[in-house]
């Protein structure tokens, strides 16, 4: 895989080029919309919900966007990985190339905007009178697991939806779901040990629940958290590289 991916370099860069022109193409602020939407977004939740949950919790605010900031995220990669063979199929239905670049192209797109919104968020702990510590460099890691997690995500819904269109309007269904369910604006601290599984159970909890660890709490995330986002990816790439390797030649006659 790496191999082809250093001779299509050039492909797969355009390919990068080409979803960022066309995600921004005729908008004034471009991609500060990448930093701008997460802020309204934390803008709006912190209005609803501070009086609700946020009375009595130090720093509520960042707990917001630490939630907010890992599931807008989540939510981008999947939702565009999903549509990534079926908008390029166009191309590889025509020339020969791995269908995963451009899959690949989307994930790393969200992924720059994520860093762009990852600069915005260490600038308002700053603001929010937050102690940097040198545990914020374990945040690289929750980061790469994350990335690797979309990736495989994104390669099986993708695949589904060239055989299943239904999987677009279900799957926007379950990012609601999921994110009422990974306690982005409340705390898990009052709940029972068997909803405390159900959450831990939540990829996507996992990670919000680590930065915030490192962010608010100060503390090294356990071996056990380490061992279980990078099962969490492991198992998302593996589902999402056989789903392509069984269905590889079928994606032609369905799109």
């Amino acid at each position: 895989m790496f191999e082809e991916l250093k001779r299509r370099r050039f492909l797969f860069e355009e390919l990068v080029k080409r979803d960022f022109k066309k995600k921004y193409k005729r908008t004034i602020l471009g991609m500060g919309w990448s930093m701008l939407s997460p802020l309204l977004t934390l803008l709006v939740m912190k209005v609803v919900f501070e009086n609700f949950f946020g009375r009595n919790t130090a720093h509520y605010t960042t707990y917001l966007f630490c939630g907010n900031l890992l599931f807008a995220w989540f939510a981008e990669a999947s939702s565009g990985g999903m549509m990534s063979l079926y908008y390029n199929a166009g191309i590889f239905t025509k020339v020969n190339v791995p269908k995963y670049l451009f899959l690949l192209s989307g994930t790393v797109r969200s992924l720059i905007n994520f860093a762009l919104t990852l600069v915005l968020f260490f600038i308002f702990c700053w603001l929010d009178h937050v102690d940097f510590t040198w545990r914020f460099v374990l945040l690289v890691y929750p980061v790469v697991t994350l990335f690797l997690f979309n990736i495989g995500v994104g390669m099986v819904l993708s695949a589904l939806f060239i055989f299943f269109r239904d999987i677009d309007y279900l799957w926007r269904v379950f990012l609601q779901l999921l994110m009422y369910g990974s306690a982005i604006f409340y705390m898990t601290d009052g709940f029972s040990p068997k909803v405390k599984f159900v959450f831990a159970c939540n990829p996507i909890y996992r990670h919000i629940a680590y930065f915030r660890e490192v962010v608010l709490g100060a503390a090294a995330p356990s071996l056990e958290t380490h061992l279980t986002l990078a099962a969490f990816a492991v198992a998302a790439l593996l589902s999402g590289a056989l789903m392509y390797k069984h269905y590889n030649t079928k994606f032609l006659y369905y799109v």
